[in-house]
């Protein structure tokens, strides 16, 4: 949920306990697990398979996946909910806020009782894999005939809302890519970003977790696989018409619109210290530069993290609001995003992609 990609917002030695614990996650008895597929899919749910792998090949915060294989020859990957997981959340994630707050990792002006209310929220939600199943097939509709991307098909029959199975995708996650040639990278990470900028502004309806792990590239065809839609979610035309026009306030060197855009969206109350002010202005015009570059944008060489971190305590204590709730999952992909191309090292313009959404957005293309 706090996407901890960027080690240069938190501390090392929670970084790495971080790390730790997303690689080392605990894999269910298997008395547990064929418990759990029997209550979800009957006890004759194996007949629908040639076989299944009882040993999980990944495991991860709230489910563990299995390898199976249709009776048509279609290898499926099963995943499975951690019984009882989803009556956890609530003190999850309030432990979870007391230990960063206790390493100084949360100050007041994040408004962590804001965040676990949304937090909460939003984990409840990619607990229901029925849910989840129906955003992937909703997904799958959007991204059809999509040139790059595509969704794996949900398979309806062994899904519910503790289980859910999907085509197997061949590939590896993103994370392997760095060492591919710069055109490929450049490639990948172009797409990946005009991928964002269509989920809001076009779809208005975004999957809003950009975990290395899912997305999937196969050198072999050259597309990217998308998994995990448990975090996805629409947005209304009245925040993105607002925040697009932030967006582009930012990308025209324009302080004056972002101000009144922030205020008009929420992100700031208008009562502010100047110094509030001119802060957070700072930090939308930093975040923008990637769209108001004439030419190819490097990735691999800015310093924006370096630079927005340096405006945080700022922000932090002059802070009289939170933000919208849009902008946590938001704020989570667009940066997930951007640190993808920088872990990539990808140098792509990026204007043409905004220019692009935004005369789409407003209906000035034919």
């Amino acid at each position: 949920m706090l996407s901890i990609q960027d080690d240069a917002l938190m501390n090392p030695t929670l970084q790495k306990i971080f790390e730790r614990v997303r690689h080392s996650a605990d894999f269910m008895p298997t008395k547990q697990m064929m418990g759990v597929l029997n209550s979800e899919l009957g006890p004759d749910w194996h007949r629908q398979l040639a076989w299944f792998e009882a040993r999980p090949f990944a495991a991860a915060s709230i489910g563990q996946v299995h390898l199976a294989q249709l009776l048509d020859g279609r290898n499926v990957a099963m995943k499975i909910q951690y019984p009882g997981i989803a009556q956890s959340i609530d003190s999850d994630v309030r432990n979870l806020i007391s230990l960063l707050s206790l390493s100084k990792a949360l100050p007041e002006g994040l408004f962590p009782e804001h965040a676990i209310e949304v937090m909460s929220r939003e984990l409840a939600l990619e607990c229901d894999y029925t849910r989840e199943a129906a955003c992937a097939r909703r997904f799958q509709q959007l991204l059809q005939g999509d040139p790059v991307f595509y969704v794996p098909s949900v398979i309806g029959e062994l899904s519910t809302q503790r289980v859910l199975t999907t085509e197997l995708v061949p590939g590896f996650p993103l994370d392997q890519a760095q060492g591919l040639d710069q055109e490929i990278r450049n490639k990948i990470c172009s797409n990946i970003l005009d991928l964002c900028v269509r989920e809001l502004f076009h779809f208005r309806y975004m999957q809003t977790d950009p975990n290395w792990s899912n997305f999937f590239y196969d050198p072999h065809s050259g597309k990217v696989a998308l998994l995990d839609f448990g975090a996805s979610r629409s947005f209304d035309k009245a925040f993105t018409d607002q925040y697009i026009e932030i967006i582009k306030a930012a990308a025209e060197g324009d302080r004056a619109g972002v101000l009144q855009g922030s205020i008009a969206l929420r992100f700031l109350t208008g009562y502010e210290t100047q110094t509030m002010k001119d802060a957070h202005v700072d930090a939308v015009m930093i975040l923008g530069e990637a769209f108001a570059a004439d030419g190819p944008f490097d990735f691999g060489a800015q310093n924006t993290t370096r630079r927005i971190h340096a405006l945080l305590p700022i922000m932090l204590h002059h802070r009289l609001t939170p933000p919208p709730e849009e902008t946590y999952s938001l704020h989570r992909k667009m940066a997930g995003s951007f640190l993808i191309c920088a872990r990539l090292g990808a140098c792509i313009p990026c204007r043409p992609i905004f220019r692009h959404a935004y005369a789409r957005y407003w209906g000035q293309e034919g």
